[in-house]
This record gives C-alpha cells, structure tokens and sequence, in this order.
C-alpha cells in the first residue's frame, strides 16, 4: 500500500500595510491594531509590517514576533503618494504571499494578491459629513479597490450589502468579516473601577458616549436628548469621551445652547485603559450615529454589560442583534425617553444583557483572525 507523504502546511507570508493607523487611533485604526496583534499570535501567519518611518516600536511592542518595515512617509499626502510609487518596489523585495491594505487605499500597480478591507461607504452616501478632499480619495480609493483587489473584506453585512449595490461585480471577491472585542479588557469585572474614575474626574450616575466627534455620530441629538431629560434626574452627567473631529464645532453649540450644558463633561481622547471602565460602570451607554460601517463601541458596550442604546438602519442594529434598545437616528425625543428608561432600570435590561455577552462571545479577534487568513491562503 502507498502512503501519502505527510503534508506541512506553510505560514502564510503577508505584508500588511500599518502606515494610516494615527496615534490617537478609533474605527478603522483600532481594527487594524486589534487584528495585527490577533494575526501575530498566530503559528500559521508570517508578517512582514510596513509602517510609517517615526511608528515602528509601539508595533514592535504589539506584534514581537512580526518583522517591522518603517518605510512610510509620516504626513498623509506623501504616504498615499509614497503607496503608489514605492511600496510596489518594496513588496517584490519582501517577497511575500499577499499584501493587506487595511484602510481602504491599496498600491495599484503591486503584482502580488491583495486584499483590502473596506469600512463605511458614507463619504458615497453623505459627502456632507466629510471634508471634501477626503471624500474625493476615499471614493476613489474605494473604486479602485472593487476593481482590483483579490479579495474585498467587508466589516459587515450592512456594508457588503451597500457594495453589491455600488458595484455588483464585487460580490465575487467580497467577504464579511465582522471587527471583534477583547473580552478579557471589555468585561463585567469591576476591580479598580472606582478609583479610575475618580482619577478621570467622573461621578457616577452618567450617560457615556464613546466615539469621535464628527458629524455621522450626531452628538447634538445626544446633547439635546440628555438637556430634556436632565431636569428629572438630577444627578445624572452626560460624559463624552473622544477626540474632536472635523465638524465637532456643532457639539460645542449644542451644549452652549443647552439648560443643562454644566453637566456635559468632555473627557477627551481616552487610553485603551479607560475606556472600558467608563462603558461598564455608565448608566446607559449612547451611541446614536446616524450610520456606521460597524460600531465598534456599541460591541464594546454590550461585552462590558452596559446598558445600550442605539440607532436603527445600519451596522449597529445589525451588530447589537437584539441586545440593545434603538430608536430612529436624529429622533431627540426617542433617545430621550429611551434613556430615561434605561437610567431607572426596565424590566427588559437583565434579558438584554445576557444576550449582549452572547453577542460579544461570537465576536472575538481570534475569530475574526481566523477568518482573515482563510481569506489569505484563498487568494494566496
């Protein structure tokens, strides 16, 4: 009888483009970070991690076993310059099996298997939200992507379903791949707590948000809704955690304009170790953006066992499955009663928590890991 030679199967050897990830990172930023740290524990995954010239040790410190390349121009025109012209040069010399834009933009001319992940489709949908030169290479970039990626990762349904839409032909290399959540930091567990907030120099009890402040995220609404329901609770803070982003102008004059704008306290951009501490002991979590690709904190949220509310129409519904409690985007009198019952505790809030740790248990890095490099070595 013939025995068949045992077969060893080869790590997959990537290039992954880290160079747009910012120092103060949120959505697509912390996909990319969480996913490199995923892949990098991983015995069946070689990286070699192309990032920015002045970036490399905090990735040295998040992937050890990765090979950093800092080649990356720092300011963003020259790196998406610096994309097109040079990095297909620097890829033939890596020698690798595929290369991963995580950002949306991807070298054109490179000869190696690609594959990109695409987030939101906003800028197509609501250019009003965005500076202007960003919605032109965003689009282009996405256009570019449908066109000659091998392979189109898709951080949700509601965003795969919007692509088939703008581009038909992309259903044949587009692959929904949801982010995940770190459930040992995004827990119920509540050492230490106390102390933290007290350093970040919140009360409790308070409605959190946490996100950017840019327009999509419709923070006015949240600002109006809480100023509505304030008078009843007395006690109760409105806690922003975030850094301001283009259009934030307008949560400045939503909590001047406010009766009880004193009690909107504005954190700033949070550490990762925060984060988690503001979300778990909240109230009520808020997140009423008018649309997202997927809603990272609302996962989040639902890991921590707070209680969520969010809007209807886009990923987070999609995301939250049934965990959250959602009303109709801009509706300032919806969130507001909402909120007020989440704040005195509904009878549904057990029913709905334990739901949100299901939810977040099928949401893991190591799953969406998984699900990255059989895309790799489909396309490798």
């Amino acid at each position: 009888m013939r025995v068949e030679p045992l077969r060893v199967t080869q790590p997959i050897r990537l290039s992954l483009d880290v160079s747009a990830v910012p120092t103060k990172p949120a959505g697509a930023g912390r996909y990319t970070i969480e996913l490199v740290a995923a892949l990098g524990r991983r015995d069946d995954v070689s990286i070699e991690l192309v990032t920015r010239q002045q970036d490399s040790a905090r990735w040295e410190a998040s992937a050890p076993r990765a090979h950093v390349v800092a080649a990356a121009p720092e300011r963003r025109p020259l790196r998406l310059a610096w994309e097109q012209v040079r990095l297909p040069r620097l890829l033939k010399r890596l020698d690798t099996d595929l290369h991963h834009s995580p950002h949306y933009t991807m070298p054109e001319s490179a000869s190696l298997p690609r594959v990109v992940t695409l987030h939101d489709f906003s800028f197509f949908d609501n250019p009003e939200w965005y500076e202007r030169v960003k919605v032109t290479w965003l689009r282009r970039a996405t256009r570019v992507a449908m066109s000659h990626a091998d392979a189109v990762i898709c951080v949700s349904q509601t965003i795969a379903d919007r692509l088939a839409k703008l581009s038909p032909k992309s259903t044949e290399t587009m692959k929904v791949i949801p982010n995940g959540v770190d459930l040992d930091r995004f827990c119920p567990s509540d050492e230490g707590d106390a102390a933290r907030l007290s350093s970040l120099g919140v009360k409790q009890p308070y409605v959190a948000f946490v996100g950017t402040l840019e327009p999509r995220k419709d923070v006015p609404t949240l600002v109006r809704a809480f100023d509505r329901l304030a008078s009843s609770h007395p006690d109760l803070s409105l806690v922003l955690a975030g850094a301001p982003g283009w259009g934030a102008k307008a949560v400045d004059q939503a909590v001047a304009e406010a009766q009880h704008g004193s009690r909107v306290m504005r954190l700033g951009y949070l550490n990762h170790e925060a984060v988690p501490v503001l979300l778990r002991q909240a109230a009520a979590v808020a997140y009423p953006s008018l649309s997202e690709g997927f809603g990272l904190p609302a996962l989040e949220a639902l890991a921590s066992g707070a209680p969520l509310v969010t809007t209807t129409g886009s990923a987070m519904e999609e995301v939250a499955a049934g965990a959250a409690l959602l009303v109709e985007p801009g509706d300032t009198d919806g969130l507001a009663g909402t909120l007020d019952m989440l704040v005195r505790g509904d009878a549904g809030l057990a029913a709905r928590r334990q739901c949100g740790f299901s939810v977040a248990a099928r949401h893991t890095w190591e799953a969406s890991a998984d699900a990255h490099v059989a895309v790799y070595r489909s396309i490798a």
